[in-house]
């Protein structure tokens, strides 16, 4: 999704003839796996950070087009509304020092980031969902002038046979209200952990990211607050899944936003098949590139939005690869917290997916699921079931189980030890504490009133200071 597109309406020809593409496509990648003309080699590491543009009283400021022209960096592009935009890494070799050379590197373009909305007399804030929005910001006027933000929208609709979305969220308080387009996904940023792996290991590694997901969510939680009211630890989610529901209430297996199906089995491809067989087309693009490029199949891919997601990459001077996108997190509260939380899932991963009996065989897909959407509304005080059978409190968990396995799978891929122990040991305080993001501003509005000016301003002030979000004060 991360491509322009050229059109913003279609025909039913479009829709058939990507049809096919896709057919073909799908096809193709069967065979490349089956024949071994993917990637063996890895580990790689990236991600990508959504942020937002705010105005000087802590609001959204739909500016980000003059805000992108003055940074200039192929490394900040648009996102979906006019206040927001995305920051992303070069891949680097998940070995030896790559974790902070990615720190620095996201460090330094948040930098110029503030610098450039200074310029504007604006600021920016990394954080899952803005405390200060409201529905009046997310509307068509303040959408990115983009056809392929447009598109979607209209398609979106389309399946929904022209109705409102509807949005009914039951957390601490109750929030229920329609919207009359997909805006509502703008409300949503998120930090997202990529990682190559080799393709024979990809299926391991896509079912290790899934039973992880629990724990990853709950740690990472900042998302308490939507439109003013007091929701899940990680609000993030049910909005994402409800702001571009495609209204298939009959098949909520089809919805566009979710925890996905099952575990893969011996082959990616079924992630793939999947797609095709359960998913209709938003945006039948037609590319004239050869079956082998998998245009259509990556386009149509970037519609379906999984917790955790397959990606096919291309590059232009290498072998196709596949990586795992680690959808789950929220962006901020800190440059070291977020790289703490890439930390813990990049060590963590390999060594769940690497153990010589899968761990899925004890773990039931419904039960990596309902463990997730805990996680997502208690934090780390949900209760989930791990693979050993017995339930736990999510922070314990974390403090017990997750940690050393991370620490060993970091060891295991040859992070510099100096790292790893600085940024496990920010995790390992989070927890200890109890302060996560969505905790840190639950207790702010507890002691300020729910003055939610005042909590974005602090936590602006918080994130410029650079310090990890258990050592931040109310």
């Amino acid at each position: 999704m991360g491509q322009e597109i050229v059109a913003k309406r279609f025909v039913p020809d479009d829709f058939a003839a990507f049809r096919q593409r896709l057919e073909e496509e799908t096809a193709c990648l069967a065979q490349k796996l089956a024949g071994g003309a993917f990637s063996p080699s890895g580990y790689t590491a990236g991600f990508e950070v959504e942020g937002w543009l705010i105005d000087r009283d802590g609001f959204p400021a739909p500016d980000n087009q003059a805000f992108l022209a003055r940074l200039d960096s192929p490394l900040v592009v648009p996102e979906l509304s006019r206040f927001n935009f995305e920051l992303n890494c070069e891949p680097q070799p998940l070995a030896g020092h790559a974790l902070s050379r990615l720190e620095a590197t996201l460090a330094g373009l948040l930098r110029r980031c503030q610098d450039c909305a200074e310029a504007l007399d604006h600021d920016v804030a990394l954080i899952g969902i803005l405390p200060t929005v409201s529905e009046r910001h997310l509307c068509l006027a303040n959408m990115s002038p983009l056809n392929r933000y447009y598109a979607l929208n209209e398609q979106v609709l389309a399946a929904r046979g022209g109705q409102p979305l509807h949005l009914c969220i039951d957390g601490r308080e109750t929030l229920a209200l329609t919207h009359s387009d997909v805006m509502l996904e703008a409300a949503t940023t998120s930090f997202q952990a990529h990682l190559q792996v080799p393709a024979a290991q990809a299926a391991r590694f896509y079912n290790a990211s899934a039973m992880l997901a629990a724990p990853m969510v709950a740690v990472s939680a900042n998302s308490p607050f939507l439109f003013g009211h007091s929701l899940w630890e990680e609000t993030r989610v049910p909005l994402f899944e409800q702001g571009v529901d495609t209204g298939d209430d009959a098949h909520p297996e089809r919805r566009r936003v979710t925890f996905g199906s099952g575990y893969l089995g011996e082959s990616c491809v079924e992630h793939f098949l999947e797609n095709l067989e359960r998913y209709c087309v938003l945006l039948p693009i037609l590319f004239d590139t050869p079956a082998e490029e998998m245009a259509h199949l990556r386009l149509h891919n970037g519609t379906i939005w999984r917790w955790n997601r397959l990606l096919v990459g291309l590059p232009p001077h290498d072998r196709a690869h596949l990586r795992i996108e680690h959808r789950v997190m929220a962006a901020g509260p800190s440059i070291v917290d977020m790289m703490a939380n890439a930390a813990l899932y990049y060590g963590a991963v390999r060594l769940l997916a690497l153990q010589a009996a899968a761990p899925e065989h004890q773990l039931p897909f419904v039960q990596a699921r309902e463990n997730f959407y805990a996680a997502a509304r208690h934090g780390l005080d949900a209760e989930i079931q791990w693979p050993d059978g017995h339930r736990c409190q999510v922070g314990a968990l974390v403090r017990e189980v997750v940690l050393p396995m991370a620490r060993e799978g970091l060891a295991e891929l040859g992070i510099a030890a100096e790292d790893a122990d600085r940024l496990l040991a920010v995790i390992a305080a989070r927890v200890r504490s109890g302060q996560t993001g969505a905790r840190w501003q639950r207790d702010h509005a507890h002691r300020h009133g729910r003055d939610l000016r005042r909590l974005t301003a602090d936590y602006v002030r918080h994130q410029r200071g650079g310090s990890p979000v258990h050592e931040w004060s109310v």
